[in-house]
This record gives C-alpha cells, structure tokens and sequence, in this order.
C-alpha cells in the first residue's frame, strides 16, 4: 500500500477553482431549465419551478412556426453529418495514399482553400446557380466538406500500423476493402470526435440562413428562435402559458441534442481529437 497523497495548499486552491467554474456555467443553464417548466414567468432564480407545467414544449410541437424548423433542423443535421463523414473519411483516406499521383498537390490546394475563399459575392452566385438559395439543403451542401476535419481523418489514418495495410494487402484486400474492413473498425474514436463537430456546426448555424434564406418553410429552428426572441415574434398558444416559458422551451430545445448525445461521446471526442490533431 502506498502512502496517501498530501493535499497542498494548490490542489486546494485548483478544487475551488474549478468549482467555480462550474457553477458559473451550471447556474444559468439550470435556471434556463426551471423557467422552461415554469408558467409563471420570473426573473428571480428557482431551484424549482414554482408552477410546474409543460405547456411551453407543447406550444413548441403544436406550432408549426416553431416545429417545422424543429425538423428541418433535425433532418439537414443528421444528412450532413453523414455526408460529411462520408467525405471526410474518404478524402482523408486517399490523402494518405503515398503512392497516389498528385497527391501532394490535391493536398496543397485543399489546405489553400483554408486559407483563402473566394468572398460571400461569388459564394451567394454559385449558391444561386446551384438552386440552393432558399432551399434548407443549402446547411447540407456548405458543410458536407470539411477540409479541417478530413485532414484530422488524415492524420488518424496515417498513425494506424503500416503493417495492418500490408497484412489486408497479402490477404487480397482491394483499397477500398482495406478501408471498409481494417481502417473504419479502427477509427471509432475519429469518426465520433468529427461527427460531432459536423453535427454542432450545422445545427448550430444561423448565419447561412440568415444570408441565403428567406423562405419561413425552409428557415433552421436556431433562426426561427432568433426571430422569436429578438423580434418579439412569439406564437399564439392555446395553453396557459407565459412567453418567458416559452422562450426558454425552445432554448432548452436548440442545446438538448447535444446536451444529451455529449456525454456519451465525450471519451470518444478527446480520444479521436488528440490522435488526430498530434502526429509523431
């Protein structure tokens, strides 16, 4: 057995630290919460709802000014994760091919466009070429390519053995079967960590709506919650319940996504950022 570890003065300090912290993000977040259950609105911070109700989330789901963007949230997050995650892994894969011709190239010009874009003019042109001016598939097709998170896929596959490649090889794995069977089942901890950012970005985009979208049917609800709140543009409700309930619902609505899938995949998320990221 060994000796118990001393508490100094700076672990001390470290604790009520990080305490704090966490107090200062935890306190308007719960209290966001309460007042979401609340049909009395105050201003004054509740540790409980003083009159519970859930009247606010069913003004959210009977509203289609509220749940339509609600879904068309829900649907362009889930399609463009996938797609980006379809291109991520894919690029990243055959950026690390040595062999391949061009590669250095293919890689240079993708990292230029890092650097520089070609300004909002000419993007808000080839969007309207593309018929995705007020069109909600808009959030899908800008994000669907990453070239941030495909060279962290990059960089997860080169640090995979080079010996699991040469084994697949000797056992007559085609490239794409290599992929397939030995670099996704190994990339778990990658293809969580970038998922989610795929799916934070699109989610949380208001910006794209704001500049490409005018159509109310086609808005995300992260857009919608902006009008709602900013603009006074609250619903008409048939329950008993106060706008202040309501703005908070749908706030607790835009983050519950994430605050929920997070924890689940936060091993992963820290795990598939450092291998990504770091390279020996």
């Amino acid at each position: 057995m060994g000796k118990k570890q001393k508490l100094t003065l700076f672990d001390v300090i470290n604790y009520i630290v990080f305490i704090l912290l966490a107090l200062i993000i935890i306190i308007p977040i719960w209290k966001v919460v309460v007042d979401s259950f609340n049909a009395v609105g105050v201003y004054k911070f509740q540790l409980w709802p003083s009159d519970p109700t859930f009247a606010g989330y069913l003004t959210i789901m009977s509203t289609a000014k509220l749940a339509r963007p609600f879904i068309n949230s829900v649907v362009t997050t889930i399609i463009g994760t996938l797609i980006g995650l379809i291109m991520a892994t894919l690029g990243g894969y055959v950026l690390c091919q040595y062999e391949m011709p061009g590669r250095n190239l293919f890689s240079y010009f993708l990292l230029f466009t890092m650097i520089f874009s070609g300004g909002m003019i000419p993007e808000y042109l080839v969007m309207k070429q593309l018929g995705l001016v007020d069109n909600m598939w808009i959030l899908v097709v800008k994000h669907g390519m990453n070239v941030y998170n495909l060279v962290l896929m990059k960089n997860f596959f080169e640090g995979i053995p080079g010996s699991l490649y040469e084994a697949a090889e000797l056992d007559g794995c085609s490239p794409m079967k290599t992929f397939t069977s030995v670099v996704l089942p190994l990339s778990k901890a990658a293809l969580a960590s970038i998922g989610l950012m795929f799916a934070v970005t699109i989610w949380n985009d208001y910006s794209t709506v704001q500049i490409y979208i005018t159509n109310p049917t086609q808005v995300n609800f992260q857009y919608q919650l902006r009008v709602m709140i900013m603009d006074g543009d609250t619903p008409t409700t048939a329950y008993k319940v106060s706008q202040n309930t309501l703005y908070y619902a749908s706030i607790v609505c835009a983050i519950l996504p994430f605050m929920v899938a997070y924890p689940f995949l936060q091993k992963y998320f820290v795990t598939g950022v450092n291998a990504g990221a770091v390279k020996e």
